[in-house]
């Protein structure tokens, strides 16, 4: 059984190999993560291996670079960690030394401006609490409020309901596009964003064929989340530092929110952080991660990111399999149960969303077995694939690397092929393309979607009904 959701396994150690990264694509992988927060010495052939696989496979992957942004982070500290004792003072400030049990460098000075007494300091992914009790210059007095409170190097932080304005690409983010481009990725996602700007600055950056997925995990984001998403190509609910920004009890509401808000604007969306946590170090789930995978599916998400469960895990084949199982056992229930699942689409008169609306209505005729989309830009594919028609969806584009981005798609098979050059040529294509698909049969239904003049982006304006046999 075929899962119409898409899974993305974050690169790491755990799964180099080029062995381990085949398994895990035909155990259901669709797409890597490469996390640009971490050493990327050696990437590019990680690269080449998946793009091996990916020939030896049949099946298109993408390749997201996710960017590491304006990350706050402490300093280094002595001997790698130190222990801070509950209730001790403790010391913040802009001296670039090593830390020890006392102080550490925080070297923000923007933020050490704006930071007053009783403001709350959450350290290494909001594990350990510290409260502000005072400021002399640049030093900022606080207290450990945690226990068992273990200071590590470069550990990030998080300070809630601070205002401070981050709108541009780091150095770092710059150069990291620039890498990301020599290696064929097909999608850039960006972290901290708190509203548009930083998407409008990487489209700039980015060739044409390349997608960009903003993630979502600040009270700035969800403020602009509209112009977000109105702006973006994808979304995606980064749980873990949404989690520490809002409180963990707001973080259920706020992903079907954000999930219901994406569908409306036919934008794709990625939940992710600790889909199966336990898995880093367990051979099996907990059924509390099962019911996590299955919600998100049942809300409507296209996509579900793995991090450390397949950077550094231990049973990384057991955790696609178990996802893709928990994808598939869901979206078998949603098909049986369809009209309690169907999702609204805002059209706002625009005629193609209008036209590939109309298609998902003839789709849901049980004769009609596939969606073929021809798609230079990979718009009218994305805009189908939100749809969330019956029938499976085949997209062909020219360019390969359009042929990459969209396959991290809900539902969405992609194949790289010629461009049509006339009506005729693209039913040649079409039959051509049909013949290779095992589950197309004779005198089964396809519909065919395509832009005329052919080889021009985001003019889809023609629908064939085609039967398949005939001529």
């Amino acid at each position: 059984m075929e899962k119409k959701a898409k899974i993305i396994a974050t690169l790491g150690p755990a799964i180099y190999s080029e062995n381990k990264l085949k398994k895990l694509v035909d155990l259901g992988v669709d797409a890597f993560r490469i996390n640009f927060s971490h050493n990327t010495n050696g990437i590019n052939k990680i690269v080449s291996k998946i793009r091996k696989v990916e020939k030896i496979n049949g099946k298109k992957l993408s390749l997201i670079a996710d960017l590491q942004g304006v990350k706050l982070r402490i300093g280094k500290v002595k001997n790698e960690n130190q222990q801070i004792k509950f209730n001790q003072r403790f010391i913040f400030d802009s001296k670039k030394i090593p830390g020890d049990s006392k102080r550490v460098n925080f070297p923000h000075p923007k933020i050490i401006k704006k930071l007053k007494k009783g403001n709350k300091i959450l350290i290494d992914d909001g594990k350990y609490l510290f409260t502000v009790i005072s400021k002399k210059g640049n030093a900022i007095i606080t207290k450990c409020r945690s226990q068992n409170c273990i200071l590590k190097s470069n550990k990030s932080f998080h300070i809630p309901n601070l205002d401070v304005a981050f709108n541009k690409l780091t150095g770092k983010d710059k150069k990291d596009i620039k890498t990301a481009i020599k290696l064929g990725c097909n999608w850039i996602a960006l972290s901290y964003l708190q509203n548009e700007k930083l998407i409008l600055e990487t489209r700039r950056l980015i060739k044409k064929d390349m997608g960009i997925i903003s993630k979502i995990e600040n009270k700035h984001a969800l403020k602009n989340i509209k112009k977000i998403i109105q702006a973006t190509d994808s979304i995606m609910i980064a749980r873990g530092d949404l989690a520490i920004e809002i409180g963990h009890s707001e973080v259920p509401k706020v992903q079907l929110s954000l999930i219901k808000k994406s569908s409306q604007f036919s934008k794709s969306v990625i939940v992710a952080t600790q889909m199966l946590e336990s898995m880093i170090k367990n051979s099996t789930a907990t059924r509390a991660e099962i019911n996590d995978i299955a919600t998100a599916i049942f809300q409507g998400a296209d996509t579900l990111m793995l991090s450390a469960e397949t950077a550094i895990g231990k049973f990384t084949t057991q955790t696609i399999s178990t996802m893709t199982q928990t994808i598939q056992s869901t979206e078998k229930y949603k098909r049986e149960h369809i009209e309690d699942f169907k999702n609204s689409i805002i059209t706002n008169k625009d005629p193609v969303k209008s036209i590939l609306r109309s298609v998902k209505d003839i789709a849901y005729n049980p004769n009609v077995k596939a969606i073929i989309v021809f798609s230079n830009s990979g718009k009218s594919a994305k805009l189908v694939s939100s749809m969330r028609p019956a029938a499976k969806i085949v997209t062909i584009s020219p360019n390969i690397n359009v042929s990459r981005q969209v396959s991290l798609l809900w539902g969405v098979q992609s194949i790289n092929s010629r461009d049509a050059n006339g009506w005729k040529d693209m039913m040649s294509i079409s039959k051509e393309i049909i013949k290779k698909l095992k589950f197309i049969k004779k005198n089964d239904f396809v519909i065919i979607t395509a832009g005329l003049p052919f080889g021009k982006a985001g003019m889809t304006n023609m629908v064939r009904l085609y039967k398949v046999g005939s001529k």
